[in-house]
């Protein structure tokens, strides 16, 4: 170019298009949002992600674009994407679901269909201008709600792998620590300690008290850190998100056996609800139910948004009654829309 002519010599121009660098002088700059990117279980999102060139002397040929998925740490989890020009491959999980925006001459933004739980996290986008290459990072969360969870057959009976299937099974997954801060933060205070998605053992507790930590402790994230993930064995922190469906409560006058219940949700054009469901519907569509029902892991449990008498304790939650070897009551119902 002129510009590398003028500074470098003649020479310079013909290096720097024979070694694919930027224009002469002109700094790459990546952007995305510094303010974490929200969405929900199975909705469409668009991680914002835009490039330029200081002063603006954008190059004739494809760039390149690469966008990874990474730990809380930074080190990369899976590769998304990568694109050059219109043509793009996607990777994984993401197939089928990522593409590329490209509305503006140096847009690179991701956009991701039918969002899925394991989504929730941060995202680089990186663009390869010949040997030139700039990142930056855009965080996507997922609206939804961390709920503790003990197996039927008691506390601290799972390690960390059966953890992680005990939340499969109830429509969520293990919960990261910025998922459980955040439940912490809006009043989860919870005396048992969970896995986490990254390994770690962790609580959270608002009030402090001998049992948990101590009463001189200040309120906070109890950590045990990092545990063996065979040989350990504690409960876990599930995080699920809003709906693709609705949960309703079905009864009968003499109420219903576990069994009984299953197929009164199958007549209906429905399943049995999970207890993922269950605390989804009651945070996101404003369950209230003072009627205890069945859930598909054996647990009776009941929604409650109004505390009144007779409906458990002051303040909202989901209640449970456990899991009884017997008895009747009525079911959660979970249907997809």
């Amino acid at each position: 170019s002129e510009c590398c002519r003028a500074l470098y010599g003649a020479g310079a121009a013909e290096a720097a298009r024979a070694l694919s660098l930027t224009p002469c002088g002109a700094r790459l700059v990546v952007e995305t949002s510094r303010d974490p990117i929200y969405s929900y279980n199975g909705a469409n999102v668009t991680l914002p992600c835009h490039y330029r060139y200081e002063p603006d002397q954008g190059p004739k040929r494809k760039i390149r674009i690469k966008w990874s998925k990474l730990r809380d740490d930074y080190t990369k989890e899976q590769d998304v994407m990568v694109a050059i020009g219109k043509t793009y491959m996607a990777f994984g999980d993401f197939k089928g679901r990522a593409h590329m925006r490209q509305a503006s001459r140096h847009e690179a933004s991701l956009v991701i269909s039918d969002v899925r739980l394991k989504d929730d996290g941060k995202y680089r986008c990186e663009v390869i201008d010949g040997l030139e290459d700039e990142s930056d990072v855009v965080d996507l969360r997922l609206k939804g709600i961390v709920f503790p969870y003990q197996p039927p057959r008691g506390q601290y009976r799972l390690n960390f792998h059966e953890a992680e299937h005990v939340c499969q099974e109830q429509g969520a997954i293990l919960a990261n620590f910025n998922q459980l801060f955040q439940a912490w933060s809006e009043g989860l205070d919870w005396c048992n300690a969970g896995w986490l998605a990254d390994g770690t053992v962790q609580y959270p507790i608002r009030l402090p008290r001998k049992p948990c930590g101590g009463v001189h402790l200040a309120p906070g994230i109890r950590s045990y850190g990092p545990r063996h993930r065979h040989l350990h064995r504690f409960d876990a922190f599930c995080f699920s998100s809003a709906l693709k469906g609705e949960v309703f409560y079905l009864d009968r006058l003499a109420g219903m056996t576990l069994e009984e219940a299953k197929q009164s949700c199958q007549d209906a054009g429905a399943e049995i609800a999970r207890v993922g469901h269950l605390y989804s519907a009651w945070k996101f569509l404003g369950l209230d139910r003072c009627n205890a029902g069945w859930l598909a892991d054996g647990s009776v449990r009941y929604p409650i948004v109004t505390p009144r008498a007779n409906c458990g304790p002051a303040e909202p939650g989901v209640r449970s009654f456990g899991f009884p070897s017997k008895g009747r009551f009525g079911v959660f119902c979970y249907r997809e829309r």
